[in-house]
């Protein structure tokens, strides 16, 4: 097969793909998190919202502040910093999302602000959650 037709044959979408370890492992914490927020009486709004500008886990309502959260989840019993995993460029991104959100969904007299919530799930028992409210401020600009 010359290499065009290969590129092409990898490209198909309607190939089933098998999705990879991390991806089923972010799922899974995303889950868990709306379960963790609706139990903290959170109303989830929208999960995984995806546009061109970037992507949110969740997008929930609190009383009268829309959050945006992001989701981070780690496996094992290492004890390494999982809030230091979103970094300024992620934040942007997410950033950016979260305004076009906005622009499609407009909410009077909204404020809102940026969640970040870490899961780490042991090899034994439940995960371990952590949640950080206002975790990062809108830049300016």
């Amino acid at each position: 097969m010359n290499f065009a037709f290969k590129r092409r044959l990898r490209n198909l979408s309607w190939l089933p793909r098998r999705p990879s370890w991390n991806f089923l492992l972010g799922s899974r914490g995303e889950r868990a998190t709306a379960k963790y927020l609706k139990r903290c009486g959170y109303r989830v709004l929208q999960r995984n919202f995806r546009c061109t500008a970037g992507e949110i886990d969740l997008i929930c309502r609190q009383g009268a502040f829309l959050v945006f959260v992001e989701v981070k989840t780690r496996a094992g019993d290492g004890a390494a910093d999982i809030a230091e995993a979103v970094r300024g460029v992620q934040w942007r991104r997410i950033e950016r999302a979260a305004r076009y959100f906005l622009l499609r969904h407009p909410v009077a007299n909204c404020t809102y602000r940026f969640d970040l919530v870490t899961l780490l799930w042991p090899d034994q028992g439940p995960p371990v959650i952590e949640h950080f409210e206002d975790a990062h401020r809108v830049s300016g600009g």
